[in-house]
């Protein structure tokens, strides 16, 4: 019997387990964390043999095929021992595509992956079609697969999932843009990161989908050096895209019957929005999904926890919450909607970041920062040479306070912040260095902000 190893127990790897237990495979789980009592029952139902707290080496080399965590890199030495000795390390998204003949809507992108993906599942979901929500979202597309196969997956893909797919393919990609990010895992080489980005373009042919931001000059540099094989969808702000703004009104055109639809009426709002509605409108369009439904989705369409997500309205000042933006160009789209002066609270894990993006969009509208994370150095030397300065008296217009807990960055904000203010939760990091995870950093703000 073939041996299937996996390594991590979150949510990909304990999906993996079930299907490859489902399949027939001898299973074996090992996570050199604590694995959530959740995950563990799961498991201890399906009699799937795991360990925690540890990697028993020769059990995991003696594995006809390993299955590994996104968050588990390449370059880990138990990773590196499995592919020196020849055995296959793929992801969970890889395996879990070849027990399905649901097809594939992927979406990736530095930015707005969420938003995109929540968006065209809603599509979907309105039209009638049976269709999942997996990958960074939803359950796992294996623990799908093994229980509930569907005819359509809406999948977001991050660059760490995408880098252990070999013969995986996507009906639908959707590559929305890049920008730096995650440049610790790719040894601070971009083109390492765009590469892996692209891989959702691998194995696609001429009866594929791929829609791109047009305007994206590492996208376009990109696709005249790989010349992908799938049809091009391109979006963007210019009337020669199959999906465009005029100025007041969106317009998506994959097919003959364009749609047309008014800014004004869509519940999302802010350019990046209107790019992320191109995206999944054209999607949307291409698996001949009505205009009325896609219009019907982009007018009601609430949104997505977590991104630039309203919490409350206190003493005149508007507080929300942008955990999601766990890096500097999502930062950046966040401050491009912000239309009240403002209070940024940012930091965390940084991960080789540029914040120079968000300097002019910083000094132009934010007086007061504040910085939140163990290690706040970095982000002190860039913004204090940008002109701003410890905020020791309220005569200083630029301004900065230095925080390592999110309840004391919320007093801070609470503090500076005047009647009319919008208090911004948008980190531009990771949110490891204090909490588990972007929603658990998102969850404290709220909880922090409704104690005021």
């Amino acid at each position: 019997m073939k041996k299937i190893v996996v390594l991590g127990a979150g949510e990909s790897g304990t999906g993996a387990a079930i299907l490859a237990k489902c399949k027939g495979f001898d299973v074996f789980v090992s996570d050199m964390g604590d694995i959530s009592p959740m995950y563990q029952a799961l498991l201890d139902k399906h009699q799937i043999a795991w360990e925690s707290g540890k990697h028993t080496t020769e059990l995991i080399l003696d594995a006809n095929e390993v299955i590994k965590s996104p968050g588990i890199p390449l370059t880990a030495p138990l990773v590196q021992q499995l592919i020196n000795q020849g055995t296959p390390v793929i992801s969970e998204i890889e395996f879990a595509a070849r027990y399905t003949r649901g097809k594939m809507i992927c979406i990736t992108g530095s930015n707005g992956k969420t938003t995109t993906t929540s968006l065209l599942f809603d599509m979907l979901r309105r039209a009638g079609l049976d269709v999942g929500l997996a990958g960074n979202i939803g359950n796992s597309l294996a623990l799908q697969v093994a229980q509930e196969d569907h005819e359509y997956y809406v999948i977001e893909l991050s660059s760490f999932q995408l880098d252990n797919c070999y013969d995986f393919k996507a009906d639908i990609a959707i590559l929305l843009n890049i920008t730096p990010d995650h440049l610790d895992r790719y040894d601070h080489q971009f083109q390492n990161y765009v590469d892996a980005k692209f891989r959702i373009t691998r194995n696609q042919t001429d009866k594929d989908a791929f829609i791109y931001w047009s305007e994206d000059p590492v996208i376009n540099r990109e696709i005249a050096r790989i010349q992908p094989q799938a049809t091009l969808y391109p979006f963007g702000s210019q009337q020669q895209n199959v999906a465009y703004t005029d100025g007041t009104q969106l317009i998506v055109a994959a097919h003959t019957h364009s749609l047309r639809m008014p800014l004004s009426e869509m519940s999302l709002k802010g350019k990046h929005n209107q790019y992320n509605s191109m995206a999944a409108g054209l999607a949307a369009q291409i698996l001949n999904i009505h205009n009325d439904v896609i219009r019907e989705s982009l007018q009601q369409f609430a949104g997505v926890d977590h991104r630039l997500q309203y919490i409350a309205t206190i003493r005149g000042v508007r507080y929300i919450n942008d955990s999601k933006a766990t890096n500097v160009n999502s930062c950046w789209y966040a401050l491009e909607s912000m239309t009240t002066p403002t209070v940024l609270i940012l930091g965390g894990t940084d991960k080789g970041n540029d914040y120079s993006e968000i300097d002019a969009l910083v000094k132009e509208k934010c007086h007061t920062l504040i910085f939140m994370g163990k290690d706040n150095s970095k982000l002190i030397q860039h913004f204090e040479a940008l002109g701003y300065s410890p905020n020791t008296s309220p005569v200083h217009r630029l301004s900065y306070i230095s925080t390592h807990t999110l309840q004391d960055a919320v007093q801070a904000a609470y503090q500076a912040a005047n009647h009319g203010d919008t208090v911004l939760l948008s980190p531009c990091c990771a949110s490891f260095d204090l909490f588990k995870n972007y929603e658990d950093r998102g969850e404290q703000f709220s909880i922090a902000v409704r104690n005021l």
